[in-house]
């Protein structure tokens, strides 16, 4: 086995497989099943993910999970809007959802080198919490993510599912967002560029000469816009920004802790968290 997941194309054949055949599964279970609309998307997704977590366990790696992130909300609403009409405001939430989805999804391919590769993050986890890693992965590596990202997926879903009049807000979400999915590139590309021609032990210029995390500030900003968008047509609905808070959260008390963490044992952190803020690109 290990011989074929040292082949780039082979592991991405694999993986494609593997979410072509979730999407399959969440989608005829959401058809199945007869509950509220939000229930049966619930358990569709819990379905795939479980579906997709099968398989990280079968291929020794954790990382199969990786792109959950980015497809499944467009996966998601694509879904939707094969069974609606298309309106202004509908057409907006597709639009910034798919563009997010796809450049970030890029991203991840651009990186992905094979399936014997695993993120850092994984593997700590799996070496600090031992025989207790199992759950770990399932709850914490796979299911609190899905779960986090279908509740930031819900006002766009919403919006899907419901006939609402374009305003003002939901055109400022909608460019909130588009701002968000530029942010986002420019600072992975910056990135990009200096693990390649790395000059220090921190990325000291672009997005990053202030900030130490501007792709995790674009990544709240993205869902908190969907959220004001979805809010500003449907103002009942207000409480659906909850997911954007959860992933808000998420951000600051695991993501940007870890990252920052591992970043602590390099010489000279403490001067560079000292003088960087942790997401505003702002100077400090």
């Amino acid at each position: 086995m290990n011989k074929w997941k040292k082949s780039r194309a082979a592991s991405f054949a694999v993986v494609g497989v593997i979410y072509v055949l979730a999407a399959v599964l969440g989608i005829l279970i959401y058809r199945t099943l007869n509950y509220d609309w939000w229930i049966n998307l619930l358990l569709a997704d819990v379905a795939a993910t479980v579906f997709t977590f099968l398989f990280s366990v079968l291929l020794g790696n954790a990382s199969v999970y990786d792109p959950y992130w980015s497809v499944q909300p467009i996966v998601i609403l694509w879904a939707f809007a094969t069974q609606t009409e298309m309106t202004a405001v509908r057409a907006l939430v597709l639009i910034a959802v798919s563009l997010w989805g796809a450049r970030l999804t890029a991203n991840w391919a651009y990186t992905f080198s094979d399936l014997c590769h695993q993120d850092w993050r994984y593997t700590m986890l799996k070496e600090k919490t031992g025989a207790w890693y199992p759950i770990i992965n399932f709850v914490g590596i796979h299911m609190v993510p899905t779960l986090v990202v279908y509740g930031c997926t819900l006002p766009a879903v919403y919006v899907m599912l419901y006939n609402g009049t374009l305003n003002f807000g939901a055109i400022l979400g909608f460019c909130l967002a588009i701002g968000a999915v530029l942010l986002q590139g420019a600072s992975d590309v910056q990135m990009h560029r200096f693990r390649k021609h790395r000059t220090g032990n921190f990325i000291r210029v672009g997005l990053w000469k202030y900030s130490r995390h501007p792709n995790y500030l674009a990544e709240i900003l993205m869902w908190w816009a969907i959220a004001l968008l979805s809010a500003s047509v449907f103002p009942d609905a207000w409480y659906l920004a909850a997911g954007a808070f959860a992933n808000t959260l998420l951000f600051l008390l695991v993501s940007i802790p870890m990252a920052d963490g591992r970043q602590s044992r390099k010489s000279g952190f403490a001067e560079y968290k000292k003088e960087t803020r942790m997401l505003l690109p702002i100077k400090k």
